[in-house]
């Protein structure tokens, strides 16, 4: 993994001289890091987790600032206009840098008002049925789709998550009708699944792997290129033949539009140390989130894209999210 995460991160690396004169003084003051939900849960954990060992790889102080609302918008917005110097910076995540933008009008622009600094990790979305279905792999669950028609209705984390958007983009290459059932959070639509009232849906591994482990729910695919560490014997979906299914619950790290390219690489090296770390790994997969470094070139190409793969597929499925 320390391999892999240094040369993804070898455009950056390779500035390292010419940055190491650049940005010589940077920092010299605390930088405060934006966590765009409230303290506690899964994403606060990561950022604290992350700025812990980030302050020590830096010499630096980091000051987390959790700032919820408008599911990212106020922690976006307040970022974007904060000085691009490099002591403000935002942990971005799918939601605010690709799901959000594709469904909804939001304001800012997740592309040309952020500099994208890298990637931190990703957790590949799980499809799971109740575990009472009479479907145990997922040729048998698509046999089952075609047998009930009509009949079959799935949750989510609310409209416009990365929990619907995954199943209607598995609707869309299935050619499969599905009902959307959204709930106001996973936990709801997790306990509807295993109670009955709706059949499957694709939540976050992390969230998923406790009910899975109890056999109270059946894991049939996973997005992403890879299997996953916790849950071996299940496939990707794109091993199991469909594409563009390397979607990802993941997270990453911007700042303002226009910071100094010297401040960028010599963030973008920092992270990538703290990425390629063991303890941080072992850390992080708590949250079944494995650490992916980019170089800031990488991962603004990742956003862009991101965005672009759920924004044709709201127009496609005619996905009506704010209404």
């Amino acid at each position: 993994m320390k391999r892999r995460a240094l040369l993804q991160a070898a455009p950056a690396l390779a500035l390292a001289p010419w940055t190491g004169a650049r940005a010589e003084g940077f920092p010299d003051k605390p930088i405060r890091y934006v966590v765009p939900v409230a303290p506690g849960g899964g994403s606060d954990m990561v950022g604290r987790t992350l700025t812990e060992r980030w302050a020590k790889a830096l010499n630096a102080t980091f000051v987390v600032d959790n700032q919820s609302g408008g599911g990212g918008v106020v922690a976006c917005q307040n970022t974007m206009r904060s000085p691009a110097d490099g002591y403000t910076l935002l942990q971005g995540y799918v939601a605010t840098h690709g799901t959000s933008p594709a469904t909804r009008k939001v304001p800012y622009d997740p592309v040309k008002d952020f500099t994208p600094i890298g990637m931190i990790g990703a957790t590949p979305n799980v499809l799971v049925v109740d575990a009472k279905l009479p479907v145990k792999t997922f040729k048998e669950f698509v046999a089952w789709l075609d047998a009930n028609k009509g009949k079959v209705s799935y949750g989510s984390a609310g409209p416009g998550s990365l929990t619907h958007l995954t199943m209607e983009l598995l609707k869309q290459q299935l050619r499969m009708p599905m009902v959307h059932i959204p709930y106001r959070g996973i936990a709801p639509a997790i306990t509807d699944v295993i109670g009955g009232q709706t059949q499957a849906m694709f939540p976050g591994l992390a969230a998923a792997l406790p009910h899975i482990r109890s056999g109270r729910l059946r894991p049939l695919a996973l997005t992403g290129k890879r299997r996953a560490e916790q849950i071996r014997e299940v496939p990707t979906l794109e091993e199991l033949g469909l594409k563009n299914f390397d979607a990802m619950q993941w997270y990453g790290v911007v700042g303002p539009a226009g910071m100094p390219q010297d401040v960028v690489t010599r963030l973008n090296i920092s992270l990538a140390q703290v990425l390629s770390a063991a303890d941080l790994r072992e850390k992080l997969s708590a949250e079944a989130i494995e650490p992916q470094a980019m170089s800031p070139a990488a991962f603004g190409k990742y956003i862009q894209a991101d965005v672009a793969r759920w924004t044709a597929l709201v127009k496609a499925q005619n996905l009506q999210i704010d209404a």
